[in-house]
């Protein structure tokens, strides 16, 4: 299938969170809120299309131009506090519950503090009724994998893995279109908890864990997994900077890390800057992008 439709670059949009912060610099230099935001939704369905034939209408009005629903939630995430344990289910078990599809995701390290870290699955010998037993008595951090983290780590979320995200560091979270969490303990905020559903989608064992990156001609392969892929592009100098070929073999999206850089096709130009994602609609191939000197930014894309 082949689309009409030129990239186009979309406005985050802003997800208030109890564990979020107020000042997202050198990211985004205002939010339209004073309220603390955790989330940075660079491909969210309710954003705002800047550039373009579709300019000022929201992301999900145009699904059917360019070859169905974004199949990639992409946010920044940024805790200033402990984020709740949660697990996702996967598609099979979201479907049994009446959802739409589940929801595996990665998370790539852009900042991290002395000491940042994850939790990432269950130590040995959880199972429900232990975890259960810890949500009661105020434990169950405990009974959580921490896995320290590191600018440059790349982690992937299977679904089913129970998870949290600590303090002090800024993360890009690549994921299927969804928003189904099950909130399993929340550290006695008063916000609701799913403790049943989420003790039946949590899977003792999972894949989920750092991904060694992998050199490939021109970008760093992040990772590859069922739903997506993750390509950083970046070490652009005086000498390199210029156009090279992004090619996309399905629906996907190029995300500014920083620098400025301009994606180029038949349909016009179109900037990428820090903190803003071009959507490279299905069906488009290839585009060029003309790279400024020390400009960074990542590719992410679902299968064709």
């Amino acid at each position: 299938m082949t689309t009409s439709v030129a990239p186009f670059r979309l406005k985050p949009w802003f997800s208030e969170r109890v564990w979020g912060r107020q000042d997202l610099r050198p990211w985004y230099s205002e939010t339209g809120t004073k309220e603390l935001v955790g989330e940075a939704w660079l491909t969210g369905p309710q954003c705002i299309i800047e550039t373009g034939e579709f300019s000022g209408r929201e992301f999900a009005s145009v699904a059917a131009q360019i070859g169905g629903e974004f199949p990639l939630l992409v946010k920044l995430l940024f805790p200033n506090e402990k984020l709740s344990v949660q697990v996702h289910p996967d598609d099979a078990q979201a479907a049994a519950m009446g959802e739409v599809r589940g929801k595996t995701e990665c998370w790539y390290v852009l900042e991290a503090e002395p000491g940042a870290y994850v939790s990432l699955g269950l130590k040995d010998g959880v199972d429900a009724a232990k975890f259960r037993a810890a949500v009661a008595d105020g434990t169950a951090e405990d009974l959580l994998r921490q896995v320290p983290v590191s600018v440059g780590d790349m982690l992937f979320v299977d679904a089913g893995t129970v998870h949290a995200i600590g303090p002090g560091s800024v993360l890009l979270e690549t994921q299927q279109t969804s928003d189904v969490t099950y909130r399993l303990y929340d550290y006695g905020r008063p916000r609701e908890l799913h403790l049943e559903k989420g003790l039946a989608v949590m899977k003792a064992q999972t894949a989920a864990g750092k991904v060694s990156p992998k050199k490939i001609d021109g970008f760093v392969r992040l990772i590859e997994q069922k739903y997506f892929s993750v390509d950083r592009f970046d070490r652009f100098d005086a000498s390199t900077a210029g156009n090279i070929q992004v090619a996309f073999d399905g629906p996907g999206c190029l995300v500014g890390l920083s620098g400025t850089s301009v994606v180029k096709t038949s349909g016009g130009e179109v900037e990428l800057t820090t903190g803003r994602a071009v959507v490279v609609p299905k069906g488009t191939g290839s585009v060029a992008v003309a790279a400024g000197a020390g400009a960074a930014f990542v590719r992410c894309m679902a299968p064709a």
